[in-house]
C-alpha cells in the first residue's frame, strides 16, 4: 500500500515537467539569439568590407 501511495505521489509531481518547459523556453530564446546575431554579423561584415574598400582607395 505504501509503495502504491509513493508511486501515485510520483505521478502527480510536476517538477520534472516544469523543468522541461523551462528548458524548451531557454532553447527557443537561444535559437532566436543565434539567428539575430547571425543576421547582424552578415550586415556588419558588408559594412566593414565597404569601409575597408574606401580606406584602401584613398
Amino acid at each position: 500500500m505504501i509503495q502504491m501511495i509513493k508511486k501515485m505521489a510520483l505521478l502527480r509531481c510536476e517538477r520534472g515537467a516544469t523543468a522541461v518547459e523551462y528548458g524548451l523556453i531557454i532553447a527557443m530564446i537561444v535559437l532566436a539569439l543565434i539567428a539575430a546575431l547571425n543576421n547582424i554579423a552578415n550586415k556588419t561584415t558588408g559594412m566593414w568590407n565597404n569601409v575597408s574598400t574606401e580606406v584602401l582607395a584613398h
